[in-house]
């Protein structure tokens, strides 16, 4: 895992943007409880008196250990028997207890569920919105902009469309070796996906909670996204995809279609954005969300009646029930990061741990994956709200962090 990480810090994106590596072990393997802890950077000492955490905080570029890897624990059908071959366990278990533990304070590990007939599929990242069983394997991903779409007709159209183009790019696009051409041509994996699903209830004034309308959307959604798939592939006389939906993560193009990003609920009416120049020096926007934007301009939405992640994360069963329902429609699985208020705090401090996972244990045979981010978890956090009306006098203009920060009054981290 180190020598992987250690890798991926060489090759980032741009040189500042993080690698995007994932490493996982069995909830019984021998070594689950130091791997529960191996990005505990707060307890991590680079010489007396000063951790990791504290390098980090003081400059985004430092290498701890692990940053560039998204770490997880995979819990199969064993999780799920108690002595009786029934009693549902998770929740009595040391490690899931743990990992909720840590999870709360850090962020990491994530969980990965593997039940049933999908207990052998671990091959995937954190937000396990791809999932397999075959190394080598591809999936062929889009998504559907659910936020611009009317009425259920045009759903079933759409949807239709999408599936078959999937379809047809399984035909076309290269691929980098042999064993994928094969693994694909045995699997033909497809993943339409959907956003924009909490602007579609914005706009319908309904709060983020999967209810009977929305229900029937999916419905159709899962059923026309087969049956499209494989009309399409015995016109071509190729075989069917064994899979056919996934929300993976859309927030860049969610961004291009100022919509929502896949199941996620507006992240912040307003927020100021961080980002890093050069690798070296970091800036700062205030931002007002698009769709909030719109939401407010053209319907005349109050910016403080729209629900935000950062609302939901001290009622963090609504976004778990939330995902579980919505995953109940998607047959590999969804990208999804449930804030958190920061650890330490009301709702999220140890008291809090087992009343966590008890309600994560109670939606876990209906989820495929969880991950969970408590504010100001991680050094070079981007994303701080703002109030609305303060975003709207400083929009358009760029700061450099030297200065004195509007938000917290000082310089260093905005927002800290």
């Amino acid at each position: 895992m180190y020598a992987v990480d250690n890798i991926g810090s060489n090759v980032m994106q741009g040189g500042s943007r993080r690698s995007a590596i994932y490493a996982s072990l069995n909830w019984q393997h021998e070594d689950i409880f130091s791997f529960l802890k191996a990005k505990n950077w707060d307890e991590q000492l680079i010489v007396p008196g000063v951790t990791h955490w504290d390098a980090k905080q003081a400059n985004f570029n430092h290498k701890a250990p692990l940053d560039m890897t998204n770490i997880s624990v995979n819990y199969d059908d064993s999780a799920l028997l108690g002595e009786d071959g029934g009693d549902f366990t998770l929740r009595q278990s040391p490690v899931f207890l743990e990992n909720c533990r840590q999870a709360m304070m850090t962020g990491e590990p994530g969980f990965s569920f593997n039940f049933g007939d999908k207990e052998n599929e671990t091959l995937r990242n954190a937000c396990t919105e791809v999932t397999s069983e075959d190394d080598s394997d591809v999936c062929n991903l889009g998504s559907v902009n659910l936020g611009n779409i009317d009425s259920i007709d045009e759903l079933r159209a759409v949807v239709s469309l999408a599936s078959k183009f999937l379809v047809c790019g399984t035909l076309r696009a290269d691929l980098p070796y042999d064993k994928v051409y094969k693994v694909r041509e045995k699997n033909r994996r497809l993943g339409l996906g959907l956003m924009g699903i909490h602007e579609w209830l914005l706009k319908r004034g309904k709060r983020y909670e999967v209810d009977d309308e929305l229900r029937g959307w999916l419905e159709v959604y899962r059923s026309e996204s087969e049956q499209s798939a494989n009309a399409h592939c015995d016109r071509l006389f190729i075989s069917r995809p064994v899979a056919y939906r996934a929300i993976a993560p859309t927030g860049s193009i969610g961004i291009l279609a100022s919509t929502t990003t896949g199941i996620e609920p507006l992240f912040a009416v307003a927020f100021k954005r961080r980002f890093l120049t050069d690798g070296t020096k970091w800036k700062y926007q205030y931002v007002i969300d698009a769709t909030a934007d719109h939401l407010i301009k053209e319907t005349g939405c109050k910016p403080e009646s729209i629900e935000t992640a950062l609302d939901l994360a001290s009622d963090y069963e609504r976004r778990i029930k939330f995902q579980a329902d919505v995953q109940d429609y998607v047959d590999m699985s969804i990208s999804s990061t449930i804030n958190l208020p920061a650890w330490g705090t009301r709702g999220n401090d140890e008291a809090s741990v087992g009343r966590f996972a008890n309600t994560l244990a109670r939606f876990a045979p209906r989820l495929r994956g969880f991950t969970c981010y408590p504010d100001g978890s991680r050094g070079g956090q981007p994303l701080t709200r703002v109030d609305y009306h303060e975003a709207q006098k400083h929009k358009g203009v760029e700061y450099e962090e030297i200065d004195i920060c509007d938000i917290s009054g000082k310089g260093g981290t905005c927002g800290s």
